[in-house]
């Protein structure tokens, strides 16, 4: 039995039917099932537990920045950990305890302020922060996942985990963390003086809005860079395929950076979804490379 509301003993805020595309960087994609709002650890954990007990899919939506939705939408039960519950945050020493549903950015600047050094090469990254964990998300500056060191996450049934670091294995753009729900993470960061921290999150921004489209509909990255061997980033090897202001409908391959899509005024998922196709295509032809994607796609 698939949900299609949630049972009212459960006293959870949830819309049926609602856009997904809205809540994403993109701004494209069809509607969810239930889209859900948990305000507090224990409803999450009835939400999921009831979910599992009916077969339904349960999707996890942060900050929607690496999401492409398809135009049918989602079958299932999206939760997003945007409640106050969710974004807390808390320093013990260089201890920062936060919650998964904190803005990315908004952490940075909170360290940089009180003199925390060790993700300043997050800045101009848009995600939650369970979502920049989840996908140890970083850049030519570093990854998150050097300061993680314990993580809070939730399996399909509700039950709570504690991982610790030696547990923890962060990859390129991933990790180990198979649980669909990501808690709350605790940072070790270093001391240092905010004025030099501040200093490096500006600089590491500039860098990235001068060689990247941070002002338009995006979703980062769309494809991950093939391994070391290849010698090119993704980027390279799409710009050298001759693919930077490629266009299919109103999602056009940027012409700053030639691995972000842009999706304009009228964008459909299908746009962004054929553009990613003739992308991989061309780049495979001409070079006998596969893309990965590094935006993740529901369905």
């Amino acid at each position: 039995m698939m949900m299609d509301h949630l049972p009212a003993d459960l006293n959870i805020r949830y819309e049926r039917d609602a856009l997904l595309g809205p809540l994403t960087w993109f701004g494209v994609g069809g509607p969810a099932k239930i889209l859900a709002y948990p305000s507090s650890i224990p409803e999450l954990t009835h939400l999921v537990s009831r979910a599992d007990e009916c077969g339904a899919r349960v999707y996890v939506l942060g900050s929607g920045a690496n999401l492409l939705v398809a135009e049918e939408g989602v079958d299932g039960v999206v939760v997003r950990l945007s409640a106050p519950g969710f974004r807390q945050i808390r320093f013990e020493d260089r201890i920062v305890h936060v919650g998964a549903g904190f803005d990315l950015m908004k952490l940075v600047l909170t360290c940089a302020r009180r003199g925390l050094s060790g993700i300043e090469c997050m800045a101009g990254i848009p995600a939650s922060v369970g979502g920049a964990v989840r996908m140890n998300a970083g850049g030519s500056f570093g990854d998150i996942g050097n300061c993680v060191k314990r993580v809070t996450v939730m399996d399909t049934t509700g039950r709570v985990e504690i991982r610790e670091r030696d547990e923890l294995v962060f990859r390129y753009r991933s990790t180990n963390l198979e649980t669909p729900f990501i808690l709350e993470v605790d940072l070790e960061l270093e001391s240092k003086d905010s004025s030099s921290v501040m200093k490096q999150v500006k600089e590491v921004f500039r860098y990235k809005k001068s060689r990247q489209p941070l002002g338009d509909r995006s979703a980062g990255c769309t494809f991950k860079n093939p391994g070391p061997t290849v010698g090119a980033s993704a980027g390279e090897l799409i710009d050298r395929a001759g693919l930077k202001g490629f266009c299919v409908g109103q999602a056009q391959v940027s012409d700053l950076h030639a691995n972000f899509i842009v999706a304009r005024p009228g964008c459909s998922s299908r746009d962004v979804f054929a553009v990613m196709h003739h992308m991989q295509a061309t780049v495979m032809d001409r070079f006998g490379i596969k893309l990965e994607p590094e935006v993740i796609r529901w369905p």
